[in-house]
């Protein structure tokens, strides 16, 4: 049976179950945040709301990711999930363009390129080690910042380089933003999903895109109107001037809850952080004898890693054929010790 322990972290707290280091599949909410989005059900519930409320919770969501990302507001749009915000930019692309992938990206972000073969975009496969080398070879780059399967940490000045000769860079923060602290401004489109480390509820995500790339809003809808509540019947189309243009409908409670935890988390030190989430892996990787890698996910390729771990109460998942622990802001120096005794 889980012991559920209230923690305070970085101001905030949370109601954890000790051993949880499953934060890379779905984060932990702080208190507050749980309570926001549990309120405005209850307004739902009792008739209480009405869909203009839910227009500033979607604004402060927007510029607390804007913010952590370092563009300006005007410049991300929002979306429900990151693969069809990825969409956007893949159905928007010449066709016979040349886009190039890490092995074994996760498919949310690989997936909305190679499904535009039809037009002749192509989309070539390289590991790791070769991505940073290759990526000015190629029109586009399309990388996690940090790999969902093991916590690999992309090689950004490679891209960046790669950008300053004509690669489009393209980039999943979805497992990096919201402890790893490295400047991602640059980027031609940082897509995100809410539900991980940035402890938001399932159902909200955001993409931040350059000034000069403009996608086609192949989802316009009502919402992303010049004046929303204006746009909701006929012709003409009127669309925002905007990133706000590619947005599509909200779902207000998911937003509600990101109102709540993407202003706090943009506003910690990140570098202290980082060294907290990072700090916590690197102390079980050494416990295990692996090889430090500043990543806060940490893959462990034993055969028996997820049993032990599920029979010491350590909350892991399964990923491409390894055990995937995630330490974030409410973990602490015990999770890490009751990990290490089930593998040790």
């Amino acid at each position: 049976m889980q012991t559920i322990t209230r923690r305070t972290a970085f101001g905030a707290e949370f109601d954890v179950p000790d051993g949880y280091l499953n934060t890379a599949s779905i984060g932990i909410p702080p208190v507050a945040v749980a309570e926001a989005v549990a309120g405005a059900v209850s307004d739902w519930r009792t008739g209480a709301a009405a869909a203009p409320d839910f227009d500033e919770p979607v604004a402060q969501a927007r510029a607390a990711f804007a913010d952590l990302v370092g563009v300006a507001p005007g410049r991300v749009t929002i979306g429900s999930a990151a693969s069809p915000l990825v969409g956007l930019v893949a159905g928007s692309l010449p066709a016979g363009t040349r886009v190039l992938v890490q092995e074994g990206e996760f498919t949310s972000l690989s997936w909305p390129f190679a499904a535009q073969a039809g037009r002749g975009v192509t989309v070539t496969e390289c590991t790791a080690d070769e991505l940073g080398a290759r990526a000015g070879e190629f029109d586009v780059v399309a990388v996690s910042v940090v790999q969902s399967a093991d916590g690999r940490i992309a090689d950004l000045d490679a891209l960046r380089a790669a950008q300053a000769v004509g690669t489009r860079v393209v980039l999943d923060a979805t497992q990096s933003l919201g402890w790893h602290d490295a400047d991602i401004s640059w980027a031609d489109a940082v897509v995100a999903a809410a539900y991980k480390w940035l402890l938001s509820p399932r159902g909200a995500a955001w993409m931040a895109l350059a000034p000069d790339l403009e996608p086609v809003p192949l989802h316009a809808n009502w919402y992303a109107g010049a004046e929303r509540w204006s746009s909701v019947y006929g012709l003409p189309l009127d669309l925002a001037a905007d990133a706000r243009a590619l947005d599509t409908s909200p779902a207000w409670y998911c937003h509600v809850g990101a109102a709540a935890a993407l202003p706090w988390l943009a506003g910690l030190d990140r570098t202290a952080v980082r060294a907290h989430c990072a700090g916590l892996a690197e102390a079980f990787r050494t416990g295990l004898g692996m090889e430090p890698t500043g990543s806060a996910i940490v893959s462990v390729r034993r055969p028996d890693a997820l049993e032990r771990l599920g029979a010491a109460g350590v909350a892991a998942a399964g990923r491409a054929g390894a055990a995937r622990l995630s330490f974030h802001l409410y973990n602490t120096e015990a999770d890490v010790s009751r990990a290490l005794d089930a593998l040790t």
